[in-house]
């Protein structure tokens, strides 16, 4: 198993192509991708480190959901024609960002297509890379639409994709009691690691679910609390942009994590 850390940037940075924790998966048939990277440069990097490692082919190509630093890189793969494997709500998700990618990210593309899945996940699916076997479990909406994370059964680690972010601020574009009910039944998961969609490459299992939780936990008082009071969206936005939370790096989406939270518990 094999993992490379993103680096902690923002969208606007010019190095957002390589901002989310990637890597593969030998099997002694073939190898699968566990995310691909957020330009074609990075998962061209992805499948020459792949190269260096095996001569095996790549078989899968996983997306842990649908953000560009996850998924532009599948182009990157083309030539091993490999099977692209999503949540079932992976291929609408691209569809409804397609033109968006394209035009914001034409540089990280350079000229490829956005490539969708070909293989689905609805509830769970097993893998087989030859020996070594990948578990994948669709999630209900929580910090996306389409997210699915990847049990390596043999040793026994965790990718969550962007489940959980550490060091830098989670980005809610989900659900944010669906993103806390997983965080509260993922604890049951027996894994011995996980490897974040941001953050180090890899941290005990599950203590490392504390400071998102509490982020999210402190978001969802925040946002009920406001709604109760009575307080106006654009004075709550506006405190979170004066006073982001301490402890984390990059916490320009909190603003926008408080105005999601917000809409979701107004009508509680």
């Amino acid at each position: 198993m094999y993992v490379h850390q993103g680096r902690h940037v923002d969208i606007e940075d010019p190095a957002r192509g390589d901002s989310a924790n990637i890597g593969f998966v030998v099997g002694e048939r073939c190898v699968a991708v566990i995310d691909s990277g957020g330009s074609v440069d990075t998962g061209r990097a992805l499948r020459a480190a792949i190269a260096a490692a095996t001569a095996l082919q790549v078989c899968y190509v996983i997306n842990t959901h649908a953000h560009f630093d996850h998924v532009l890189g599948n182009a990157a793969f083309a030539a091993d024609q490999p099977e692209i494997v999503g949540h079932a709500n992976l291929t609408p998700s691209l569809d409804a960002s397609r033109e968006y990618f394209t035009e914001r990210f034409a540089a990280e593309l350079a000229g490829a297509a956005v490539v969708g899945p070909g293989l689905t996940v609805d509830g769970t699916r097993e893998l087989d890379l030859g020996a070594r076997t990948l578990l994948l479990t669709a999630v209900a909406e929580a910090h996306s639409s389409a997210d699915l994370t990847v049990f390596d059964v043999s040793t026994q680690t965790l990718w969550s994709g962007d489940l959980l972010f550490m060091e830098r601020l989670p980005v809610l574009d989900g659900s944010l009691r669906g993103w806390l009910s997983w965080l509260e039944s993922a604890r049951e998961i027996r894994a011995a690691r996980v490897i974040p969609g941001h953050g180090p490459v890899s941290a005990p299992w599950p203590a490392s679910l504390e400071p998102e939780r509490d982020y999210l936990e402190r978001l969802l008082a925040l946002a009920r609390e406001a709604v109760t009071d009575g307080r106006f969206l654009e004075d709550l936005t506006a405190q979170a942009r004066a006073a982001p939370p301490a402890g984390w790096l990059l916490t320009e989406p909190h603003a926008r994590n408080v105005s999601k939270a917000f809409r979701e518990v107004e009508w509680e």
